[in-house]
Parts: C-alpha cells; structure tokens; sequence
C-alpha cells in the first residue's frame, strides 16, 4: 500500500474509536474550559472543528489570532485540544518557563510519536545533538569545498549545464535530493553520499516519519503501542543503514581502539564526530546509524522544504535573479565557495529569510506540553498533559512586526541592515520573539546555521549558472496543508535554462 493509501485507510479505522474516546473526554469539566475555543467546543459539535483543523488549518488559527491577539485560544486536533498562544509577549514567557514545567522533549515525544519513529534511545541519548551544535558548526569552514564539489555535482546531474534551451524541473523532489546529497558529502562522505540505495533510504526514512507519527496520533493513546508496533518501520531502515554503513563504521572502530593517540587523523565527517562524543554504550554501530538517520530527517525535512518554497518565490519573481546573482559574483570572485563568504551573502541571507516569512512550514514552530499544572502570567491556567505551541503564520503577516506583512519583500532585511547597521537579529539563522520558524530559545533549531549555509550556497550556485523562471509567469503553484503542518506544492515545477559566459 503506498504512503496515500496508507494514511487514508488508518485515518478511516481511527475515527469509530477516536470518537467515543472524545466525547468522553469533553464531557469531562476542565480548566481548558476556560480557554477560548475556535469552532464548536461541546462534547460531538467539536467534531466540526477537527475536521476544519484537518482541512484548513492556517484559516482557522488566523481566526483566533485575529480574534485573541495577545492572548490565548485552544484548537481541537484530532487526539486532543491544544493551546495556541499568540504574539511576542507570550512567547517571551513561554521561552522561559523551564523544561520539567513545560516540555519540549515530551512534545515532541506525543508529536512525532518518538517510541515508534526513532525509539527512546535517540531521545534520551541525544550525543548527536551536541555534534550538530559544536562539530558541524566548526568544521563546516574546512569542510566547505567537499560542500561546493556536491553541489556542483548534484545540480549537474538534476539539470545538466551542457544542455540549452529551458529545462523543466519537478522541483520539491529535486531538492529534497539535493539536499540530501550535499548534507550527507559531510555526514558520511563519498561515495555512500552518491549511493541511489542511501539516498532512497534518508528520503523514504524522513517521509516515513512524519507520516506515521501522523497515524498514531489519529489513535487513543491506549492503541498506540498496538498501532505504532503495526505501522513503524524503524528496525528495518536501521538495518538498512547498518548494512550500508557497516564497513564505514566497523573500520573507525576498530582504529580507534588500535590507534587511539591518532584519532584525530580520522576522515572528518558526521560518523568520527559521533564516534568521537558518544559513551562506551553507544559506540557501536546500531547507535551509529540511529543518530544518522534522525540527523538526515532533521536535515531533510525542513531544509528541502525551506529551499524550495525560496526557489518557487525566485521563479515566481525572477527579476530578483539579478541582484543575487550580482551580489553572489562579486562575494564568491573575492572570497572562493567559503563558509565566510556565505556570511557576505547579505541579499541572499534576506530573501531566504522573507521566504521562511512568507512561507511557513509549520504553524506551530514552538511546542511545549504541560509535566504539571501552569498558570501564565495572565492568570491563564495549563493543566498537566495539555499541549501549548505558539502561531507562527499570523504572526509573521502581522503589520505590526513587519511593514507591509502581506507583500513578498525580498530585500526586507538586507534593508535594515543598510538602515540601522549589523544586527545579529536581521539574520536568517537568528530567532526572535516574533520570527520563529526555527523556534525560539534555548531549543530553537541546533542545526538552523549549517541548514542557513546551505541554503544561501545552493541558491547562489543556480542563480550563478542558471536562468530560473516559472512556466506560468507569476502564477505560483499552491502550497499544500496537512492540518498544522505545510509543504511546497509536490508538482510544482520550475523552469532552468544555463547561463553562458558572455
């Protein structure tokens, strides 16, 4: 069954179950009660709402935030009612609350539905984190031409540079494989970041993920050791990988233990990094190609997405190639494909950054869950187990924080950055408390500054050696909605044509 008929028929066999379980539960007296609700909030009327969240989920959360700006309102989702907070305010104080109050691991736990996706260990055992934070920030300068060489490759192969005339370009599969490539030259190196079988197995895997976590959480809590044993696919995608990766992994092993004071002559990738931090423990392969693959979905899922929503937006405007392109040439004739020369990007860096303004890939970018009962400052009160996000989307169209929120503005805060000097805040991989799409706060996105170099590298590559338009001038494809969660549309395609030296 493919992933489409999969997900229709387990949200089919959840909805007899999940209705009586819901009923019961909003028949109960709660302090949610308290909360605003959008849509009907009795025991089965509630029932529309959830299909309204399921169907259209941006309109119903601009509702409430046009509705409670600065304050609260509760959403129901098909499992449970989840509190929305709204504006910076709120944000500021939910960013402080610490996390055995409310949680951000056990949100994603309920979330992404962990215990069946990645299992407990990659969660309660997070050493890849601290790569990502430390080693990946600071080897990604000497690493940069390994960087530059995939991405010259990868996008040779999608759209070959020796063919003239205009190529059309299914674009969110293709940059999910670019990413996929170019992140792996530095995670595993070549050539397994070339292996179609490798590839395949960090798409399906990060895919895989958010679609299964989906059906659980279609199921009562009580079903979900049954549903989620049914339906995930981890060991097999770990075994997959151990097989791949096994003479990789095998091989630093065993230097380590035989050539230990020379460690540090070990190739220079994702694989040594995790070798180098983890415990006696969880030195061994399995644990090894764990964090590989929760690592490739965190760089997949949201990066690839981010890309191609800033490469739909370019197509759909295109006269805006010029400028980046201009700026690309000058910064990369002076400085080389280098990570400093990314940071000159400035025009680059802000019209990623409107993108991921404009174009969210989730509404609700900060989630927390209640560990116990919490009072906001307001007087609001969170009872245990309730789960409390924060709305991105409208806040980010609001004209209060941002001039002229509803009009694409590419050059919005390269402008700033002219008008009011450097400000870390103006850029793309910066958080505040009302620009949230990698979070905000102590767990905002870890990987957000080597996602951010990423990205402004792939664009100035296509728009260095590409001509990009859209078939249909100015008519960009819709995005596409899964209640809370959006990606670019899947069929979208995007016009290339190879630029000639002139």
């Amino acid at each position: 069954m493919d992933s489409t008929g999969l997900f229709v028929y387990g949200l089919t066999a959840a909805v007899a179950t999940l209705l009586l379980v819901f009923i019961y539960d909003h028949c109960r007296s709660s302090e949610l009660d308290m909360i605003p609700a959008i849509g009907p909030s009795g025991a089965v009327s509630s029932w529309l709402g959830v299909l309204r969240f399921i169907k259209d989920a941006p309109a119903m959360v601009q509702e409430g935030y046009q509705k409670h700006k600065g304050g609260m309102f509760r959403v129901p989702l098909i499992d449970k009612w989840v509190v929305v907070l709204t504006g910076p305010r709120l944000i500021e104080e939910l960013r402080k609350v610490p996390e055995d109050v409310l949680s951000f691991d056990h949100a994603m736990r309920d979330l992404l539905q962990v215990k069946y996706t990645f299992g407990l260990d990659a969660q309660e055992y997070p050493y890849h984190t601290q790569v990502t934070r430390s080693h990946l920030s600071r080897n990604l300068q000497v690493l940069f031409p390994d960087v530059y060489d995939e991405i010259n490759h990868v996008f040779s192969t999608i759209i070959p540079l020796d063919q003239d005339g205009w190529t059309k370009v299914r674009i969110y599969p293709e940059i999910m494989k670019a990413m996929c490539r170019v992140s792996n030259r530095i995670f595993v190196g070549l050539p397994l970041c070339r292996s179609p079988e490798f590839e395949a197995l960090q798409q399906q895997f990060a895919l895989q993920v958010v679609l299964r976590a989906t059906l659980v959480n279609c199921f009562p809590k009580f079903a979900h050791p049954i549903i989620g044993r049914l339906l995930t696919n981890t060991p097999s995608s770990i075994r997959r990988c151990m097989a791949l990766l096994e003479p990789i992994v095998e091989e630093r092993l065993q230097n380590l233990d035989q050539f230990r004071d020379e460690w540090n002559a070990q190739p220079n990738d994702l694989i040594s990094w995790l070798i180098d931090v983890s415990d006696n423990e969880h030195r061994n392969l399995r644990s090894i190609c764990l964090r590989v693959l929760v690592l490739n979905f965190a760089a997949l899922h949201t990066s690839a997405q981010s890309l191609t929503h800033a490469l739909l937006n370019l197509a759909t405007y295109p006269q805006y190639c010029t400028p980046l392109r201009e700026e690309a040439s000058a910064v990369i004739n002076k400085d080389g494909w280098t990570k400093a020369a990314m940071t000159k990007l400035v025009k680059m860096d802000s019209f990623l950054k409107e993108s991921q303004r404009f174009n969210s890939t989730t509404l609700f970018p900060m989630m927390r869950k209640a560990m116990r009962r919490f009072v906001f400052s307001d007087g609001t009160v969170i009872p245990s187990g309730t789960h409390v996000v924060a709305a991105s989307l409208p806040m980010h169209l609001d004209e209060e924080y941002f001039e002229s929120a509803s009009e694409f503005k590419p050059f919005r805060f390269s402008q700033r950055r002219e008008d009011d000097g450097e400000d870390p805040q103006i850029l793309l991989a910066s958080t505040t408390a009302s620009y949230i799409p990698f979070g905000y706060g102590h767990h905002a996105c870890p990987g957000r500054f080597f996602a951010s170099s990423l990205m402004k590298a792939m664009m100035a590559y296509l728009v260095l050696n590409y001509d990009i338009k859209l078939e249909k001038e100015g008519e960009r494809p819709p995005d596409e909605w899964l209640m809370m969660n959006c990606t670019p549309n899947r069929k979208a395609e995007v016009m290339f044509r190879r630029r000639r030296p002139t």
